[in-house]
C-alpha cells in the first residue's frame, strides 16, 4: 500500500513534528510512518487528523509509565484512527483500523503476539463513551488498554478552543446536523456521569479539564437543540411529590370528621388522623426541595418520609375494626389509609427524582413547556384521583365491608291466592319490630324490612326465609319498594341513600351516588323520583334502578310538582303557586323526558292512579274531600277518555285503586260521622268508564283497607270471637273468622292475590 507521490506535499511543520514521534518505533519502518502520518492529514477527512493524534501522542508519553508493553500501547495509538469514513461511527472505524494493522505490521517483521495485542488494543477504542464499570479505582486488570483509552480520551481535556474544533469537526463529520447534535448530546451527558479516566494519574492530570470542557459543550448543544418537553419527567416527578402529599393531607381532614368505627365509641382517639394531617402538609415543602437535590441528605429525608408512610400503613392496617353484625367499619378507616398511600407515593416520588437528577438528569434545561405542562397537569390528575377514584373507592370499601347476605336461597316458589276461608297458608318466623303492613311483592317473594338495617325475603309460597340483607352501619328500619318490574328492591337506609338489591339473590346491585339518594320517590314501578330545593325550581327526574338520571324537568320557580308514570309515559301535574299562571298538566316521554304535550288546569288534580294504561285524577270540588268526578286522561295525548262523576251523596275519603282492567273505587254512602258504618266499593271498567259492579257493606268507612289484583276489597276488624276479615267483591259482602294470633290492630296487606296479616313479631298469609 504504496502512497510516497504524495508524501513531501504535506511535510509542514507540524507533520514533521508528528513525523518525529515515530522515532523508529518499528525498525525499518519509515515508510509505514509515512503511510499513517498520511492517512491522519489527507484532505477528503474531516474529524480526527493529525492535530487530534499530536493531542493523543502527547498524552501517552505521560502515562505510557503505567503500561507494560509500550510499544504495542504506542503502535494502538498511532493505528487507532487510521482508518475513518465520513458519518462512521468509532466501533466501525476502530474495526477497519485494527485489520490494517493486521495487515501492515507483518510486513515489517512485527512479531505475532504484538501484532495481536495491537489489535485487540485498538478494538478497545470503539467503546470510548461508556463510563468504566467501578465506582472510584477499578483495579488494574488492562494497563496497557487504560493507558490507550486515557490517551484517546486526552482529547477531551484539550484546549477550550482546540477542544470545540474537534467537537465541530466530529459533528461536520457525522453527516445530519440535527441527528448528530442529538447523539452527541447524549454521549456527553453519557461520559459526564461516568469516570472520563481509568487511571488515578489521568483523573488528577486530565479529570477537572476535561469535565469543564464537557460541560461547556453540553451548554452549546442544549442550546442549539430544540428542547421543549425535555425535563418534563424530573418536573412530574416533584410536582407528583408536592401535591399528592397535599393531596395526603386533605385526606387527612376528611378522615379526621368521620369515625373509625360504627356505631362510634365515645372513647374513639381522634388525634391520629389530625397528626397525618399535619405530618402531610408540612412534607409538602420538604419533599418539593428534596425532589430538586441530588444531595445525600435529600434522598434520606425522602426515604423517611416513605418508611413513616409504611409504617403508618402497617398501623393501621392491623388495627382495622374486625366486623360482625354489631360493629361495622367507619369512612375513617378508607380514608386515613388513603392519606398514608398518597404520602408514600409522594416520598417515592422525591426519592425517585432525587436519583433521576443524580444519575441521568444532572444538566436540565431552564423550565420549558413539557415541564410548565407537567407541573399543570399533574395537580389536576392528583385531584381527580381523589375526587373520582379514592373518595369512590373509600365509600365502596365501606358499604362493602359493612355488608352481609344470608340465607339458604332456595329456589323461589310460587304463592296461591288466598280465598279467605278462615285458614292460614303459612306463618313466617319471628320478624321482631314488622308486620305485614310493610311488606312488599316481587318476582321472586316477598320482601319486610327490620329494625337494625335489615331485609328479609320470604318464600311466597311456604314463608320461609330465602335470603336475608344486614348492614353493621346501620340500626334503623330502612324503606324498601319494588322496582325493576319486581326484579329489585330498592331500600333506603338512613345516612347512606338507596341499595338496590336483587330480589332473588339479595346481592346489591347498586348504590345511588349521593347526587340522588336523598330524592323522593315518586313512584318505583316506573321509577320516578322528585327533589324539592328550598330555592329555585322543584325537579322531577325520570331514574334507572341503578339511580342513573335519565332526563330532569325543571318547571320553574313557585312550582309544585306531582307526577304519575304508565309504562312509556309520565303526566306530571305543575301548581303555580306565585304570578299569575294556571295549573297545568303535562306529559313526557318516560324514556326520553321529551315533553309531549301540555294544557292548563283549572285546579290541581288530586290522588293520580293508572288503571289499564290511562291516568285517572279526581277532580276537585270546593273545599270538600270528595272530588267531583274521577277523570280519564290519556297519557300520550292529554286527552280525556272518560269521566264519572262522583255521587254528591258520598261523603268520606274517596279512595282510589288499580285492580287489573279495574278502578275500584272506596267511600261512604252518606254522612262522615261515626255513627255511619256503611262503606261502598264500585268497580268501574277503564276502558269504557262505565261502572261494573257496585256493593255497600255495614263495614266502618274509616279502616283501612286493601285491594286484591281480582278487585276485592278486605279489611280487618274485631268480632265477637276475635279477629275477622271483611271481604267486599262483585259477589257482595261476607266476614270470614280469622284464627287466633292475628292483630286486628294492624292493617292487612294485599300482594297480588295473596292476603297478609300480622302476628306477634311475624307475618301471616291466609289461604
Amino acid at each position: 500500500m504504496e502512497r510516497l507521490p504524495w508524501r513531501w506535499g504535506w511535510q509542514t511543520g507540524a507533520v514533521v513534528e508528528l513525523r518525529g514521534r515515530w522515532n523508529e518505533l518499528v525498525p525499518g519502518s519509515a515508510s509505514l510512518a509515512d503511510e499513517l502520518v498520511g492517512r491522519y492529514v489527507e484532505r477528503t477527512r474531516r474529524a480526527y487528523r493529525d492535530q487530534y493524534l499530536e493531542i493523543v501522542l502527547t498524552a501517552l508519553d505521560s502515562l505510557i509509565q503505567l503500561s507494560t508493553d509500550p510499544t504495542s500501547v504506542r503502535l494502538a495509538a498511532w493505528f487507532h484512527r487510521a482508518v475513518h469514513e465520513p458519518g462512521g461511527t468509532p466501533a466501525e472505524d476502530a474495526e477497519a483500523s485494527a485489520r490494517l494493522a493486521e495487515h501492515l505490521l507483518p510486513q515489517y517483521g512485527v512479531p505475532p503476539i504484538r501484532i495481536a495485542e495491537v489489535a485487540r488494543l485498538i478494538r478497545l477504542t470503539g467503546d470510548l463513551v461508556a463510563p468504566p464499570p467501578d465506582s472510584y479505582a477499578p483495579p488494574r486488570r488492562d494497563a496497557n488498554g487504560d493507558v490507550l483509552l486515557d490517551a484517546v480520551n486526552a482529547v477531551l481535556a484539550s484546549d477550550p478552543s482546540r477542544y470545540a474544533i474537534h467537537t465541530a469537526e466530529v459533528r461536520r463529520d457525522a453527516g445530519d446536523r440535527k441527528a448528530a447534535l442529538e447523539r452527541r448530546y447524549d454521549e456527553v451527558r453519557e461520559l459526564l456521569d461516568g469516570h472520563l479516566y481509568r487511571t488515578q494519574l489521568a483523573r488528577q492530570r486530565l479529570g477537572p479539564v476535561a469535565r469543564v470542557n464537557l460541560e461547556t459543550e453540553l451548554t452549546g448543544l442544549d442550546s442549539e437543540l430544540p428542547a421543549p418537553w425535555r425535563g418534563w419527567q424530573q418536573a412530574a416527578l416533584t410536582a407528583t411529590a408536592t401535591f399528592t402529599a397535599v393531596g395526603a393531607a386533605v385526606a387527612s381532614i376528611a378522615a379526621s370528621g368521620a369515625s373509625w368505627q360504627v356505631p362510634a365509641v365515645e372513647d374513639e382517639v381522634g388525634w391520629p388522623p389530625v397528626v397525618l394531617a399535619v405530618l402531610a402538609f408540612f412534607s409538602a415543602p420538604v419533599l418539593f426541595r428534596c425532589a430538586r437535590s441530588a444531595s445525600q441528605r435529600s434522598r434520606l429525608t425522602a426515604g423517611a418520609i416513605l418508611a413513616a408512610a409504611v409504617t403508618g400503613l402497617l398501623v393501621a392496617w392491623a388495627r382495622v375494626p374486625s366486623i360482625n353484625p354489631a360493629v361495622g367499619v367507619g369512612l375513617r378507616v378508607p380514608l386515613l389509609i388513603s392519606a398514608l398511600v398518597l404520602l408514600l407515593v409522594a416520598g417515592t416520588a422525591a426519592l425517585v427524582a432525587s436519583l433521576l437528577r443524580t444519575r441521568t438528569a444532572r444538566f436540565l434545561p431552564p423550565r420549558n413547556l413539557g415541564q410548565q405542562l407537567a407541573w399543570l397537569a399533574v395537580p389536576g390528575v392528583i385531584a381527580l384521583l381523589l375526587l373520582l377514584i379514592i373518595q369512590p373507592l373509600a365509600r365502596s370499601y365501606v358499604m362493602t365491608s359493612n355488608e352481609r347476605v344470608d340465607g339458604p336461597r332456595e329456589p323461589a316458589g310460587k304463592a296461591s291466592p288466598s280465598t279467605l276461608d278462615g285458614g292460614v297458608a303459612w306463618v313466617s318466623k319471628s320478624l321482631p319490630g314488622s308486620g305485614a303492613e310493610e311488606a312488599i311483592g316481587t318476582r321472586y317473594g316477598i320482601a319486610i324490612p327490620r329494625q337494625s338495617g335489615v331485609v328479609e325475603m320470604l318464600d311466597a309460597a311456604t314463608g320461609e326465609l330465602r335470603w336475608r340483607y344486614s348492614r353493621s352501619d346501620s340500626d334503623e328500619k330502612p324503606n324498601i319498594t319494588a322496582t325493576g318490574n319486581g326484579d329489585y328492591v330498592l331500600a333506603e337506609f338512613a345516612d347512606i341513600g338507596y341499595l338496590l338489591l336483587d330480589a332473588n339473590t339479595g346481592r346489591r346491585k347498586a348504590t345511588w351516588p349521593g347526587g340522588t339518594r336523598d330524592h323522593l320517590i315518586q313512584q318505583s314501578e316506573p321509577l320516578l323520583t322528585g327533589e324539592h330545593v328550598a330555592r329555585g325550581s322543584d325537579k322531577l327526574h325520570g331514574v334507572d334502578p341503578d339511580g342513573h338520571q335519565r332526563w330532569t324537568f325543571e318547571p320553574g320557580n313557585c312550582t309544585d310538582i306531582g307526577a304519575v308514570a304508565t309504562m312509556d309515559t309520565v303526566v306530571a301535574f305543575l301548581g303555580h303557586s306565585c304570578g299569575n299562571e294556571r295549573d297545568e298538566m303535562t306529559g313526557f316521554d318516560l324514556k326520553s323526558g321529551k315533553k309531549l304535550w301540555s294544557k292548563p288546569s283549572a285546579d290541581m288534580f288530586r290522588r293520580p292512579v293508572v288503571v289499564a294504561g290511562l291516568v285517572v285524577v279526581a277532580e276537585p270540588a270546593g273545599d270538600s274531600d270528595v272530588p267531583e268526578a274521577l277523570t280519564a286522561i290519556d297519557p300520550r295525548s292529554g286527552e280525556i277518555k272518560w269521566r264519572w262523576p262522583v255521587p254528591r251523596t258520598w261523603a268520606c275519603r274517596t279512595l282510589l285503586n288499580a285492580a287489573g282492567r279495574y278502578l275500584v273505587v272506596v267511600d261512604c254512602p252518606g254522612p262522615s260521622t261515626l255513627e255511619n258504618r256503611k262503606t261502598v266499593v264500585t268497580a268501574i271498567d277503564a276502558g269504557t268508564g262505565e261502572t261494573a259492579w257496585q256493593a255497600t257493606a255495614p263495614v266502618s268507612p274509616r279502616v283501612k283497607v286493601t285491594v286484591t289484583a281480582d278487585a276485592r276489597v278486605i279489611s280487618l276488624g274485631r268480632g265477637v270471637d276475635g279477629c275477622q276479615a271483611n271481604v267486599i267483591s262483585r259477589l257482595g259482602f261476607r266476614q270470614v273468622p280469622l284464627p287466633t294470633g292475628i292483630s286486628c290492630s294492624r292493617d292487612a296487606r294485599a300482594i297480588g292475590n295473596l292476603v297478609l296479616t300480622s302476628g306477634s313479631n311475624t307475618v301471616i298469609a291466609l289461604r
